[in-house]
């Protein structure tokens, strides 16, 4: 494991509990992390063996690990009910 697919693992594990499309899109939030170690550290996915390295996927490969966590940060936002965020309010 390479450390941006150990950097979202652990980010991931943060959230808790998974529910609805999460543990799918955090599943394809670890493929893509680990495609990008793989192409940063030029190994070969199946053997581990150094390959030529082909940066032309990493930008694109990036945008799509982004999007992915984005997508799951942003049910998380709709979820989070603050009992206390009225404070402020005399009612």
């Amino acid at each position: 494991m390479g450390p941006v697919e150990k950097a979202v693992r652990d980010d991931v594990e943060q959230l808790g509990d998974l529910v609805g499309v999460e543990p799918s899109l955090t599943e394809l939030a670890f493929t893509l992390a680990g495609r990008i170690d793989s192409a940063a550290t030029g190994r070969c996915d199946t053997c581990g063996e150094p390959v030529a390295q082909d940066d032309k996927l990493l930008p694109q490969l990036s945008r799509e690990l982004r999007q992915t966590l984005a997508q799951v940060l942003e049910g998380r936002a709709a979820d989070d009910d603050d009992d206390l965020g009225d404070l402020g309010s005399p009612d």
